[in-house]
């Protein structure tokens, strides 16, 4: 069993629960999960699902890209 990472995080108003799984047994990658926190939340992410989904990539999960097209690496942070 590997250590769950879990953060609240806020996006345009709506509070979620992100929870990442660095190193989830049968995956290379690492494996992530929102939660919305209320109803209105869960709308968002319904409606902007795609949106949301390279959001959390980009800003919680992954280390920004440089020029030179090197894969993105897990940003392995736990601040809990």
């Amino acid at each position: 069993m590997t250590k769950v990472i879990k953060k609240q995080i806020e996006i345009k108003k709506h509070k979620f629960t992100l929870e990442v799984y660095p190193h989830l047994e049968g995956t290379k990658d690492v494996t992530w999960e929102v939660f919305p926190v209320n109803y209105n939340a869960a709308l968002y992410a319904f409606s902007n699902k795609d949106q949301l989904n390279k959001h959390i990539e980009d800003k919680y999960i992954y280390e920004p890209t440089n020029k030179l097209s090197v894969p993105r690496k897990f940003r392995l942070e736990n601040t809990n």
